[in-house]
């Protein structure tokens, strides 16, 4: 399915096993009873930042699942500006695919509801530029079923977790991506961009 203007970008912290939960923190994710939280921040070095910079900065505006959301929301609503990202976090449109968030609390954000191809498919077409989806796993398995994502530009890093939750499950259908640009940092993460092959 061919996105007249906006496109769906899907950037992830991923491990070699697949696993995206809880990257940034310890205690993100604690509800979950995820034991290994906080696995990013050892390998972030001057590249990964640079990278996860420039898909926010440049972004049009952010998809997100309410989980996903709430957690951007407490770390970055009303954070210090002074950072590029943070600025562009703040000031873009959020868009949370929810049934259950009803009274959003972080500034530019809309609530998504009912069937989610309909709803998104309107979306981008309002929308020049990407809408990135950051984490939110439940969503992204949403996107991939009904061909809805156009890259994926993931941050694979060196470790096996073992256990957590996937960004993807056996839902979904056959869709083929090319490799867009591939960077080895200094830290051990590979820098993979995958277009979607239309």
């Amino acid at each position: 399915m061919s996105n007249a203007n906006g496109r769906i970008s899907v950037v992830n912290f991923v491990s070699l096993d697949g696993v995206i939960q809880s990257p940034l923190a310890p205690d993100e994710d604690s509800d979950g009873g995820f034991a290994h939280g906080g696995w990013v921040p050892p390998y972030s070095d001057d590249t990964v930042n640079a990278f996860m910079q420039e898909a926010t900065v440049s972004a049009a505006g952010m998809l997100l699942g309410r989980r996903s959301y709430e957690i951007l929301a407490t770390a970055w609503s009303g954070a210090d500006e002074s950072e590029p990202a943070v600025a562009a976090m703040n000031r873009m449109p959020k868009h949370v695919v929810s049934s259950k968030l009803r009274e959003p609390s972080w500034q530019n954000t809309s609530v998504i509801t009912g069937d989610l191809t309909s709803a998104v498919t309107g979306l981008m077409a309002r929308t020049e530029g990407d809408l990135v989806v950051f984490g939110s796993g439940t969503l992204v398995r949403g996107l991939a079923e009904h061909d809805l994502v156009d890259d994926y530009r993931l941050l694979l890093f060196p470790l096996v977790l073992g256990a957590g939750k996937r960004m993807f499950d056996e839902s979904g259908q056959l869709s083929r991506f090319s490799l867009a640009d591939s960077v080895a940092t200094s830290s051990g993460v590979v820098l993979l961009t995958y277009d979607r092959d239309r």
